[in-house]
């Protein structure tokens, strides 16, 4: 059932914002594929016609969702790219507790996308693919910048241990079941990173 437009809502101008948070909402709570594009246009709310015009097919306005979740901060990635606190710092905070005001655990978006568009040649799989891969990179230059031996397995551990912490939180309900594989991420660097001898 999609809500009513809450009072203030209009059509007019900004209807792709509004189509995208829109999609966000009804995404997180149903599943993309259950999510019909009328009920976006409904929730947003704007004309068929105004959401087609933005967004010809369903995969572009899943791909538009997700891009836009990627630039938002509200992602496990985005604290990799902070630059105020230290490198062995960001990568534990993959595993840190969401705040109390924070959104319901959902899991990784990314990895929800895929798994509702399992073709890996599809252009929604493809998209989460890469922002997947991105975080083993972006794990990778931190731990470079730590002077770990074998970055690259590492980052892989890692970015292992925070998907399966995002979707077990999601699939128990535990907000903070980062907490245990932040344990396993501290004895994995603490080893990675101890000077030989």
């Amino acid at each position: 059932m999609v809500t009513a437009p809450t009072t203030g809502q209009r059509r007019g101008r900004g209807g792709r914002e509004r189509i995208l948070a829109a999609a966000a909402r009804l995404f997180a709570t149903q599943g993309i594929n259950a999510t019909a594009m009328e009920q976006v246009a409904e929730e947003a709310p704007v004309s068929k016609r105004t959401l087609y015009a933005h967004f010809p097919a369903k995969s572009d306005l899943v791909i538009a969702h997700l891009q836009d979740l990627a630039s938002s901060g509200a992602t496990l990635e985005s604290a990799l790219t902070r630059e105020d606190i230290p490198a062995r710092e960001r990568i534990l905070s993959l595993f840190d507790q969401p705040t109390a005001e924070a959104a319901p655990v959902r899991g990784c978006p990314f990895i929800d996308a895929a798994a509702e568009f399992p073709d890996p040649g599809s252009r929604v799989h493809s998209y989460a693919r890469e922002q997947k891969l991105r975080m083993v990179e972006l794990v990778t230059v931190l731990l470079t910048e730590l002077d770990c031996r074998n970055p690259g397995p590492l980052a892989e551990q890692l970015v292992t241990l925070a998907d399966g912490a995002a979707s077990r939180a999601m699939v128990l309900g535990e907000a903070d079941y980062g907490r245990h594989a932040r344990a396993a991420a501290e004895l994995l660097l603490e080893h990675a990173l101890a000077k030989p001898g």
